[in-house]
């Protein structure tokens, strides 16, 4: 089973519940960090990583002799990643989605494949946890397809999933949330946080996907967040509070489950209800 964990903003505690269900679970689990911007699962986890590879984008190299500057791939190709300048294409690998197109329509077999580095892939074991995550590369744009090569690695492992999603709503969660059993949405007793959780909502129920929400930090504010939720009949799986105890753990790098034994019971019910 995939259990994806997300939010509409950042900052939320995202990671520190991903990493607290991974820790409550009883059988096999693998936790997949999946923001690949800034991962920091590994921070509380604090897993030995014993594999590491280079992950990249087969992008399109203009071979000037043979390039008669027809402009079949410029037409193709919707994000503007080639163009022609003359008689010769020129490519723009940054822009490059990778989609191949191009490589199928030259009639003149005038695109060589080449090679664009997005990040790196790492994995290993914390404890009995496996764990796998992905860097972009500094300056790169596009995470989607990383997140993706993340969540296939995480795939060929046997038991529960923990996917911690980046934040937002945009094309990075989409790529990390889609497919999975069931969605945890962060949220916390803001109006930033209430607001990025409605946009969160929105994309879950455009997926048609089952989810509910925790919510963290949930003694501070006026309590509009979780009447929200019972408004639109969202279930709410966990209030998590404010504590400085908890806030102090998390900054020295210690799981939540660690400041707070007590919550420990509370994650592992809260999976026993999630998986089959």
């Amino acid at each position: 089973m995939k259990i994806a964990i997300a939010s509409g903003k950042g900052g939320t505690g995202k990671t520190t519940i991903a990493v607290s269900l991974a820790l409550a679970a009883d059988g096999p689990v693998h936790y997949a960090d999946c923001d690949v911007e800034e991962p920091n699962g590994h921070i509380f986890l604090k897993p030995t990583l014993n594999q590491c590879r280079e992950f990249a984008l087969t992008v399109p190299e203009v071979v000037e002799a043979q390039c008669t500057g027809c402009g079949e791939c410029r037409e193709l190709c919707r994000f503007n990643a080639i163009t022609v300048f003359g008689s010769m294409a020129m490519a723009f690998t940054e822009l490059c989605h990778s989609c191949g197109g191009c490589f199928l329509v030259c009639p003149e077999d005038a695109l060589n494949k080449g090679k664009r580095l997005l990040g790196l892939l790492e994995s290993g074991q914390a404890g009995n946890i496996g764990f796998s995550q992905g860097t972009l590369r500094i300056g790169e744009a596009m995470a989607a397809p990383l997140i993706a090569a993340v969540r296939e690695e995480a795939a060929q492992k046997q038991g529960l999933v923990i996917l911690d999603a980046p934040p937002g709503t945009s094309c990075p969660l989409i790529a990390a949330i889609t497919g999975a059993d069931y969605t945890l949405l962060v949220s916390e007793e803001t109006p930033f946080g209430l607001h990025d959780l409605q946009l969160a909502v929105g994309v879950l129920r455009k997926l048609e996907q089952p989810f509910g929400v925790i919510i963290n930090r949930a003694d501070l504010g006026d309590g509009r967040t979780g009447q929200w939720c019972r408004e639109e009949n969202i279930p709410v799986h966990l209030e998590i509070p404010f504590e400085r105890k908890i806030a102090e753990g998390y900054a020295a790098g210690i799981p939540l489950v660690h400041c707070r034994p007590d919550l420990l019971p509370a994650f592992s019910t809260l999976l026993k209800e999630l998986t089959p």
